[in-house]
């Protein structure tokens, strides 16, 4: 009788192993999440960001930037990625998306590719998270691991895109306080800034550098005036609205941290980027830490990059994996 209890208990504790394990990970995003349900995603997906990044040096940036515009929005959960559709208004024609967010051919590829390796198994959410990270490292920047396991969205948000993502015109404690929102502090926010370091942004987000950051007709006096004597000659007062401009003049397809260099010396391209070394002790001094330290920059960066793509993620059974990361899948 004691063995038949043993060997109960023992099988027993076999069988529930497995499920607690499950239960304890419900709800925590994992590196190691597809590991057995799809192991060659991770292969997939480099080598489909190595690809468009090799065709045009620009996509880093922009598979980038759409990582951070998910997980702004109602968190990293690829509501970025729909399309207008029934009662869903696409967060792409949002005032921070329209005619600047790009990449999502390249997504729907990644996407393409995983439904026929794994159907149904990765998400559009953990494709933005994964190719960001792939991004990076192919523009030169550091690596990190990419905690894995969100489900996507049923829905988008244009009010949450056009009011929580970080606006080239916003003072900095606007800024301060759309990351606060979400979580992030000083460090992660001018950490992240220096994305910018790759990337280029459109004459009519700065254009009041130029000629109007008073409102009475005087340009930024915090702005090197060689430098906006050049960026002049591409961004009149009126047209131009979509000229495009490296966010770093010295470096604009690698990533590196020359955008701390060119704050320190005036050339930051946005209000926003120049606003971290003049309006702040505290951001002034971590923009001199990165420009002098491109180490402490790049540990930084990955550390807040995990922190940022771990905003509010659905995982479990919320949300949905979709079959096709521009609509849901009913």
């Amino acid at each position: 009788m004691a063995l038949s209890v043993t060997f109960f208990f023992v099988l027993t504790t076999l069988l529930l192993s497995p499920l607690v394990c499950i239960a304890a990970t419900i709800g925590k995003l994992d590196p190691k999440f597809y590991v057995h349900s799809c192991p060659k995603a991770k292969k997939i997906i480099k080598s489909i960001v190595a690809e468009a990044v090799t065709k045009e040096a620009r996509m880093a940036a922009s598979l980038l930037r759409l990582h951070f515009h998910d997980c702004f929005v109602k968190g990293c959960d690829a509501s970025v990625l729909l399309d207008s559709s029934g009662t869903i208004i696409s967060e792409k024609r949002s005032n921070p998306n329209r005619n600047s967010a790009r990449g999502f051919e390249v997504i729907d590829k990644i996407k393409s590719a995983l439904e026929k390796e794994c159907p149904n198994t990765v998400s559009c959410a953990d494709i933005l998270a994964i190719a960001a990270r792939d991004s990076t490292v192919l523009a030169g920047g550091p690596s990190w691991e990419v905690p894995l396991g969100r489900r996507d969205s049923l829905g988008a948000s244009i009010s949450g895109s056009n009011h929580n993502i970080p606006a080239p015109n916003d003072t900095l404690p606007t800024i301060i306080t759309k990351f606060k929102l979400k979580g992030l502090n000083l460090v992660d926010l001018v950490t992240l800034s220096g994305s910018h370091t790759i990337g280029q942004a459109r004459c009519t987000s700065f254009r009041q550098r130029l000629y109007n950051q008073t409102g009475k007709g005087f340009p930024d006096t915090t702005l090197n005036m060689v430098y906006a004597n050049q960026l002049k000659s591409r961004c009149p007062r009126s047209g131009g609205d979509q000229n495009l401009f490296p966010l770093d003049l010295a470096s604009p397809t690698k990533f590196d941290n020359q955008y701390f260099k060119n704050i320190v010396a005036g050339k930051g391209l946005l209000s926003s980027d120049e606003i971290l070394f003049t309006k702040s002790k505290a951001t002034m001094e971590l923009v001199n830490k990165y420009a002098k330290s491109v180490d402490s920059f790049f540990k930084q960066f990955s550390k807040s990059m995990v922190k940022m793509g771990n905003i509010t993620p659905l995982t479990g059974t919320k949300g949905e994996i979709r079959k096709h990361c521009r609509k849901i899948n009913n």
